[in-house]
């Protein structure tokens, strides 16, 4: 391959052909001395060109193709052709490849030990250059170099290493978590960090019968990677029953513990649950990125108007609010956002949690124990004699929890809480049939926010959208005139590893109680209360909140009528 060479230094031909001023590229080269950065992307950090306008010079140039991969799908047998430590190196992908030629997008095709390294790696081969934008190749990297052949290899030296026992020894497992020699050790940290890399909430370790299922939830969907290593699944469990101080000998019943561990930078609190199931013990881990911080109720993506009223609700003196919604969908989140806002020096605050999902500076957070009698209404109870201004609970879980939180929060407390139910309207309801009287519900209640999390169209592939007949039908019943709308779906690309999607937003609906509805709760009418709450002008339901979002194109007809239809089922 010849070499591709620009006629004179990058900076120098930039001023010849008049697109930096020879005072611009000074400035950027004195910038350069400092940073240690390539003048290229200097010059574009300083504003004085645009990545674009820099790779279409640097393309003219060279007589090399301009290409994007974002929406392209590229074959492992070529990409892995480089090694991912390479790759990122030289900031080269290998897109196409055959055994004679591999073409190679490079964000900086001017860099020749780059190119004469990659020859070398790529040999017999002829490589032809392509300029590719960095931001599109980094994206490429995440998603295409994943963990999964490092997972099925370390799977399968743990297979060869207790083929001979059928039980694992649980001295060869050591607590260190920094040992290496350990290869249970190294394929759990290859697992946390394929999770980590994919931007995954949930890892499930399943055994089944002759295979060993891990699958990770990304986005709200489950991915699933199949390995035939059977006999390790007692090993991975073992290991996190260790880290996370369960009862290691304990194989019959659920256990739950927790752990923390740190994965490319990020600070992972780690939830661990067990269960029993036919073939072993089944393992969920629940990731939680510490590191991230907390978000504000803005950063939810809950709109302006009500983070208005939400906050209105909040700074009340006493009452209960209520965030509602199936697991995992964001509960909370909202719940430590609005506490948060609320932590000031000249109040007291207390959490009772089951278990405490980020610690928060200031605040009392207790972790509830149920194998020594700590419950919820155990702790509730004492947490009123705290003297706390706001107190937040984790769970509404059983009439006893129900009732002392009631009588809290008309005692002067502002009392927090979530419940599982589908909706906002049910969930006043819900109260009333965990055994709390209806009086108090409707004395005590103050508001309740439901929320769900869906997808967000992935902003790289998204194209125009109409729906189909039954699609529009759906819409149609949702609001009057909606199947005419335009709407956005997502193709597929890289960004998204070709999903259409990336990323979630939440929809919510709050219920802010008035007296029409607080007189049908009282007298324990719930189809008043139901049309009350209807009636209320504030009220929006979830389902016509995701239409609005779909309308705006930021998620899809797909996940509107799936939540529509969820909801429609529980009311």
């Amino acid at each position: 391959m010849k070499r591709p060479r620009l006629k004179m230094r990058l900076g120098d031909l930039l001023v010849h052909e008049q697109i930096i001023s020879e005072e611009q590229l000074q400035k950027a080269l004195e910038q350069q001395r400092i940073s240690g950065r390539k003048l290229g992307a200097t010059l574009t950090d300083l504003g004085y060109i645009s990545e674009q306008q820099l790779l279409e010079f640097l393309a003219q140039q060279l007589k090399l193709p301009l290409i994007s991969i974002s929406e392209r799908k590229i074959p492992a047998e070529a990409f892995k052709l480089l090694p991912e430590v390479q790759a990122r190196r030289h900031r080269a992908l290998v897109i196409e490849a055959s055994e004679e030629q591999a073409l190679v997008g490079m964000s900086d095709p001017a860099d020749l030990s780059s190119i004469d390294a990659i020859n070398q790696l790529l040999a017999p081969r002829q490589v032809e250059l392509a300029v590719v934008p960095e931001g599109e190749l980094m994206q490429a990297f995440d998603n295409l170099y994943r963990r999964t052949k490092e997972i099925e290899t370390f799977a399968s030296q743990l297979q060869d290493e207790y083929e001979d026992t059928s039980e694992f020894e649980l001295g060869q497992l050591s607590l260190d978590d920094d040992t290496d020699e350990a290869t249970v050790a190294k394929l759990l940290q290859s697992i946390f960090e394929d999770a980590v890399q994919v931007r995954a909430s949930d890892i499930h370790i399943e055994p089944d019968d002759r295979k060993l299922r891990i699958r990770q939830r990304v986005d709200g969907v489950l991915q699933e990677n199949v390995l035939e290593e059977t006999n390790i699944a007692n090993a991975l469990v073992l290991r996190l029953k260790l880290m996370a101080g369960l009862d290691i000998s304990e194989r019959r019943l659920p256990q739950d513990g927790r752990f923390n561990i740190k994965i490319r930078k990020h600070s992972i609190d780690v939830r661990v649950s067990t269960m029993p199931v036919q073939y072993g013990e089944s393992c969920v881990l629940r990731l939680l990125d510490q590191s991230a911080g907390l978000l504000s109720l803005e950063q939810t993506g809950m709109p302006a108007a009500i983070v208005k009223r939400i906050r209105a609700l909040i700074k009340r003196p006493h009452g209960m609010l209520l965030v509602t919604g199936p697991t995992g969908s964001g509960k909370t989140t909202t719940l430590y956002g609005a506490l948060s806002e609320l932590n000031t020096e000249g109040k007291k605050v207390i959490t009772v949690e089951d278990p405490v999902e980020y610690r928060l500076p200031r605040i009392s957070q207790v972790q509830v124990n149920s194998k020594i009698g700590l419950d919820f209404s155990r702790v509730l109870r004492t947490t009123l004699r705290q003297d706390p201004d706001i107190i937040m609970v984790g769970e509404m879980r059983d009439h006893e929890t129900v009732e002392i939180g009631l009588r809290g929060s008309i005692t002067g407390h502002l009392v927090l809480s979530t419940l599982h139910t589908n909706d906002a309207i049910t969930s006043a309801m819900r109260l009333i049939d965990m055994g709390a009287p209806p009086y108090l519900v409707a004395a005590a209640l103050r508001g309740i926010l439901a929320q769900r999390l869906v997808r967000r169209v992935c902003d790289k592939c998204a194209e125009s959208y109409q729906p189909d007949e039954a699609e529009s039908q759906w819409l149609e019943h949702l609001r009057e005139g909606s199947s005419g709308y335009s709407f956005k779906r997502g193709v597929g690309c890289q960004t998204c590893n070709h999903t259409g999607y990336r990323g979630r937003i939440g929809v919510f609906e709050l219920l802010e109680m008035n007296t029409p509805m607080m007189d049908a709760l009282r007298d324990g009418n719930t189809r008043e209360f139901a049309i009350a709450a209807k009636a209320h002008p504030g009220y929006q339901s979830m389902a016509t909140v995701a239409l609005d979002y779909a309308r705006e194109g930021i998620t899809s007809v797909d996940e509107v009528l799936f939540l529509a239809e969820s909801v429609e089922d529980s009311i």
